[in-house]
């Protein structure tokens, strides 16, 4: 009997997000500092059963369980690139709102190839593995080892493993789906426009723990005004963020929903948690740490 194989899906969680410009292409080059929560979806892989899916947990509505799922996207990319490799069926318990800035998706699949990869006897480190994974989408590469790092270009260019301090964080999406085309489009940048260079320093990691206010201070987030155009609710999340007592920051994650903001501590993040879902039961409401 063969046991079936598991694996966490973290939400991934960009800091700050800078857009440099628009490529010929019609691909926008990004900088991003980006960590990733003890929160996620969670992956088991049946390796006796044919290759399929099957989804469950609190926000599997509406998902599909096809082809169209990055999960089977990237156990069909792998099985391309290396036919030998054994497949098997996919249990997916999904947590995380879907088209929400936690990359849920992208997650997905990078847990899929860290479970074929274990499955096929592939080292983690091995290219084929990041090769396979920018096939199958953007954030998909940073999500395959889920620590922090800088991630460039349009998600092919990794910076080295970052030791952040812990970052204790209350994660919110008011149930608004936010589409990551969608937010580009109304960003409004033209294939081949580059964005001025003025204030678009080279995104470089804060030094220490005592450098991060300062950092913080210093980035930005280029799609959270674009995003509020199409979600007026992401700035009601940032403002009811700002005001819970012991807020130290706040910010929307990548092209939105979520918003994160930052604690002291975990007795403040929960706090804040336990206080925010009282006011807006229908809000998903998650004090986890980043790292």
């Amino acid at each position: 009997m063969v046991l079936p194989l598991t694996t966490r899906a973290r939400a991934k969680v960009n800091l700050d997000l800078k857009v440099l410009g628009r490529r010929a292409d019609g691909y926008h080059e990004l900088e991003s500092l980006v960590a990733f929560a003890r929160i996620g979806d969670t992956l088991s892989l049946d390796p006796a059963a044919p290759l399929g899916l099957s989804i469950a947990g609190p926000r599997a509505a509406g998902l599909p369980a096809d082809d169209g799922n990055l999960v089977l996207r990237a156990a069909r990319a792998l099985a391309a690139a290396r036919p030998a490799s054994r497949l098997g069926r996919f249990h997916l318990v999904k947590r995380l709102p879907a088209a929400s800035g936690l990359g849920g998706g992208s997650a997905d699949a990078a847990a899929a190839l860290r479970l074929l990869a274990r499955l096929n006897g592939i080292a983690p480190a091995d290219p084929l593995l990041r090769e396979v994974a920018m096939q199958v989408g953007a954030d998909v590469p940073v999500c395959l080892d889920s620590r922090a790092r800088l991630m460039a270009g349009i998600g092919e260019r990794l910076g080295p493993v970052l030791r952040l301090p812990p970052l204790f964080a209350v994660l919110v999406n008011p149930g608004v789906a936010v589409e990551t085309v969608a937010v580009f489009r109304a960003l409004g940048l033209k294939a081949g426009e580059t964005v001025s260079a003025a204030g678009k320093a080279s995104l470089a990691a804060p030094a220490s723990a005592a450098a991060l206010p300062g950092w913080f201070a210093s980035t930005t987030n280029d799609l959270a005004a674009p995003a509020q155009r199409i979600a007026s609710e992401i700035g009601e999340v940032l403002e009811r963020l700002g005001a819970a007592s012991g807020c130290r920051f706040v910010r929307m994650s990548g092209s939105g929903a979520t918003c994160f903001a930052l604690f002291d501590d975990c007795h403040a993040s929960a706090t804040a948690a336990k206080a925010l879902q009282r006011e807006q039961p229908g809000w998903w409401v998650k004090p986890t740490l980043l790292g």
